[in-house]
């Protein structure tokens, strides 16, 4: 019987098909075409109240902000808006989805490492909660485009070496994000030279998909090294499980260790924000693909009707993942290389991984790609990105349709 242990918990076999949210994927796919992102919205739903219960019941003065670069869809926003998350965008772009799927600007922080211009006025404008300053040029341009208070956090690169894909590691010393602790008390005393910067706390994020607990730890103690504040957002990048023998923290043991590092080394009466974002959206997707070709050589590729184009996790980190053939519940399992359509040989959904039985025709689901798939998705080769269902309590919805034709051209101007 297949391992159904990374789907969504509604995940349920019938017969031949498999369901989700009481959704038939065969009539979803039928329905809406494949590639497709599937998100099931009450496990969207129950994590974002994991998250609130497991952090505001240990500490009332903490907020949960979703990251929005791990799904910035206005209909997965305005969900988990509707739980009470805040946001942390990046730059000008996320923020105005946030604010279309109906945010509250004061739950909004705004960072980045290149805020232009544009980034920092459409901040001030919208009078979010926090703007992290990420460098000294931020200074700059708040204090040349601020007519009035303006709440901020110093980003500190507190020199952790997060055990993760060296890509989506944030914190180091050489990391490109924030402001190098030996730095940090002259960045202090600039802002504090800017009548319109009211700086009120420091943030960190030392990177993404990681499992180990004590390296947050660690980044709560670099703060604490630093002169005090009232508040402090500790980001996010609690790891997932992607595929069966992985281990990952739960999201209550993160929230319980977080907390009880920032009490032991900040204390209990600070504001304290978290921003979670792959551990959030990534359990609560899937991803349905329709096999296109079969080729038997010296490798097996089973070859489906999306790839990079919809998914670059194992082209940018080697991430690899655990498929499913939809209704090849039982029979013989190949092992093969599970690729994309696109030209290039990078164009690999996961390598070597077993498969029952593999036809052309047949359903392939992809769990765990709630998260950064739809971020990444690609004009790669013309490919049109894929639609976005929303599936629940039997009804599947269509919430982002896929693109056409028609939009991939509609940019290109001018006499041709």
């Amino acid at each position: 019987m297949a391992d159904l242990c990374l789907f969504p918990p509604s995940a349920a076999i019938a017969g031949d098909d498999l369901l989700l949210g009481g959704c038939s994927l065969r009539e979803i796919a039928e329905r809406f075409g494949t590639p497709a992102f599937v998100i099931d919205e009450q496990a969207l739903r129950a994590r974002a109240r994991d998250y609130l219960a497991a952090f505001t019941g240990r500490h009332p003065r903490a907020r949960v902000c979703f990251a929005v670069k791990a799904y910035p869809s206005a209909p997965v926003l305005s969900c988990l808006a509707r739980e009470g998350l805040g946001f942390d965008v990046v730059g000008g772009g996320e923020l105005r989805i946030a604010l279309a799927a109906g945010a509250d600007p004061a739950t909004i922080v705004m960072h980045g490492n290149a805020k232009t211009d544009d980034d920092i006025q459409a901040a001030l404008d919208a009078r979010i909660g926090y703007i992290v300053v990420d460098g000294f040029d931020d200074i700059d341009r708040i204090e040349r485009l601020a007519r009035g208070h303006t709440p901020v956090l110093l980003r500190v690169s507190p020199g952790i070496e997060a055990a993760t894909h060296a890509a989506m590691a944030t914190g180091a010393a050489t990391s490109k994000f924030g402001v190098p602790a030996a730095q940090v008390p002259q960045a202090i005393a600039r802002m504090r030279e800017v009548p319109a910067i009211d700086l009120l706390g420091l943030h960190a994020h030392i990177g993404s998909q990681i499992l180990r607990l004590e390296q947050f730890e660690a980044e709560v103690a670099a703060l604490a090294a630093l002169e005090r504040f009232g508040v402090y957002d500790l980001g996010g990048g609690l790891g997932v499980r992607y595929v069966p023998e992985d281990a990952a923290p739960g999201i209550d043991d993160y929230a319980q260790r977080l907390i009880a590092a920032a009490h032991q080394h900040l204390g209990s009466g600070i504001d304290l924000i978290v921003e979670p974002g792959r551990s959030l959206v990534a359990p609560a997707g899937i991803t349905l693909y329709r096999v296109v070709t079969v080729k038997r050589a010296a490798r097996t590729h089973v070859a489906v009707d999306g790839g990079m184009g919809d998914n670059l996790e194992h082209a940018l980190y080697g991430q690899r993942f655990a498929p499913l053939v939809v209704g090849r519940w039982a029979g013989q399992s190949v092992t093969a290389d599970l690729v994309g359509r696109h030209c290039e040989s990078g164009d690999v959904i996961t390598p070597a991984v077993p498969l029952t039985s593999p036809q052309v025709g047949d359903l392939i689901a992809v769990p765990v790609t709630g998260a950064y798939c739809f971020t990444m998705a690609n004009n790669y080769n013309a490919a049109l990105r894929p639609p976005v269902i929303f599936c629940g309590n039997g009804a599947a919805r269509l919430m982002v349709r896929r693109e056409t034709p028609a939009d991939l051209m509609a940019r290109d101007v001018g006499a041709w």
